[in-house]
């Protein structure tokens, strides 16, 4: 029942990002200094082979995996991905602490029934002991995290078909709330001690993870994304939906834009962080929020870092989460501060080697 969905770690991974329109890969390795990114790439996805974050065409996914294996190093055949959606479950759940890992994981299978509103046997289960519960000593606070099972195999295949052996498949919040650690060095020396919200905005979903002095302590997934802005240049312009896509990345589109299509964009992106941030602080009881860090392709829309800066209040950052670290000589310097922010899950898949949690 407990498959070993998150595994330890084994050697160096690439972190692959599985999105509707894109998938991305991250390499990085470490030395003396810290982190160096090693390789990234990004390979577009036909439309329709991901609908809602689940894979419908598995042959379709792993030719595009295997365009991305062309471009890592042959000597590195290890994987980590995630999934996300409405069919991934995390909950913290509260378990007597004198019992160990293998007790914890035979009462976690017993109780799972309760726990999980889908039937047990289509789906992957993990756990992570997290720490004591500050309001019984007793109990220890425990992570369990669940996917359907049909989610993880496909994640898989796909990868399997495009040469990779996977290691891991992990919850694609989790992955954001690593990738967060990489972009303290973009703001203010308190931010390690202060409430956190990385906010990544993809094509199809957003995910929306919070970290407190470092621990992270919440996320959520949104039925929101850049495709709105995408959908508006193909009603305003009448372009493909391809071509919408293309001038969206090299800002290739007439001066009215930003009264027709930018704006409105705008609108709806500060509404649904504004709604995000309001639902944390009242499930969380903390007063506010005190950075918030964008990542996914949206947070290269123009202006956005501005926007919400004074629209919430809230100091706001573009992730860029490979930041003061040692950059390969192969990779184009210029291009990677362009493509950067939509890199942070891949960036937080690729830490899986370094760093051994289960989440």
């Amino acid at each position: 029942m407990l498959s070993s969905l998150w595994k330890k770690k084994t050697s160096l991974m690439v972190g692959i990002d599985i999105g509707s329109h894109s998938i991305k890969a991250v390499l990085l390795n470490q030395n003396d200094n810290g982190y160096v990114l090693e390789t990234i790439a990004i390979e577009p996805m036909p439309r329709g082979a991901i609908v809602d974050r689940e894979i419908q065409d598995i042959d379709a996914v792993g030719k595009v995996v295997a365009k991305i294996r062309k471009k890592i190093s042959s000597s590195i055949t290890h994987a980590a991905s995630a999934v996300s959606g409405q069919t991934v479950i995390t909950k913290i759940i509260y378990m007597d602490v004198a019992l160990t890992e293998h007790e914890l994981a035979s009462q976690i299978e017993i109780e799972a029934d309760s726990l999980i509103p889908y039937p047990l046997d289509e789906v992957s289960l993990d756990f992570e002991s997290l720490d004591i519960n500050e309001s019984d000593p007793s109990k220890i606070n425990v992570l369990l995290s669940a996917a359907r099972t049909e989610s993880v195999e496909a994640r898989v295949a796909a990868l399997e078909a495009g040469g990779f052996d996977t290691k891991v498949i992990d919850v694609e919040s989790y992955a954001v709330s690593r990738g967060y650690d990489l972009t303290l060095a973009q703001l203010p020396d308190d931010a390690s001690d202060k409430v956190v919200a990385t906010v990544d905005i993809g094509a199809t979903m957003t995910l929306f993870s919070v970290s407190e002095a470092g621990n992270h302590i919440y996320s959520r997934d949104q039925l929101f994304g850049g495709e709105q802005y995408t959908r508006s240049i193909v009603s305003y312009y009448n372009k493909s939906f391809e071509e919408a896509e293309i001038a969206k990345l090299t800002d290739d589109l007439p001066p009215n834009y930003t009264f027709e299509v930018l704006a409105p964009f705008h609108t709806i992106l500060v509404q649904q962080i504004r709604r995000a941030i309001q639902m944390f602080l009242t499930t969380s009881g903390k007063e506010k929020i005190d950075y918030l860090v964008i990542s996914g392709g949206s947070a290269l829309v123009e202006g956005v870092e501005q926007l919400l800066t004074e629209e919430l209040g809230i100091h706001t950052v573009i992730a860029n989460p490979f930041e003061g670290m040692e950059i390969s000589s192969n990779i184009n310097k210029d291009e990677l501060a362009k493509t950067a922010p939509r890199l942070m899950v891949a960036a937080g898949l690729a830490l899986r080697s370094f760093v051994p949690w289960h989440i």
